[in-house]
């Protein structure tokens, strides 16, 4: 039997035994992987129309996402690899923090500017 037949073999009877509760957590864990995979098109997309590098915030708030889910997925399933693996979620929420940070910094500056003066009649 080949490698091909023997994994697919092993996949099938992997799947037979999961439970309910498995698959579900197992569509989480691939939706996490599957935003993982979209926020390069999200920063692609961004770079392109821009003409230049730019990573957007977009980018920073799915790979967050994207790393809970697997996170939480790795957790479930007792994968060390795959929590270990998620190191960069601190990375992600740092730069998330940063964002909100930065936002809360241009509101205020905004709300501290001084109303026009009205025309002198």
């Amino acid at each position: 039997m080949n490698f091909f037949a023997q994994y697919g073999a092993k996949l099938a009877q992997w799947w037979a035994e999961k439970s309910a509760l498995d698959v579900a957590w197992f569509a989480i864990g691939m939706a996490g992987q599957s935003l993982f995979f979209v926020r390069w098109f999200i920063q692609s997309l961004a770079s392109e129309r821009a003409g230049r590098l730019v990573v957007p915030d977009t980018f920073w708030y799915v790979s967050l996402a994207g790393s809970l889910m697997v996170m939480a997925y790795g957790v479930y399933a007792v994968e060390p690899v795959i929590v270990l693996g998620q190191f960069g979620l601190l990375i992600y929420a740092r730069n998330v923090y940063f964002i909100w940070r930065d936002e809360a910094a241009k509101r205020t500056s905004a709300d501290a500017r001084p109303a026009p003066a009205s025309p002198a009649k």
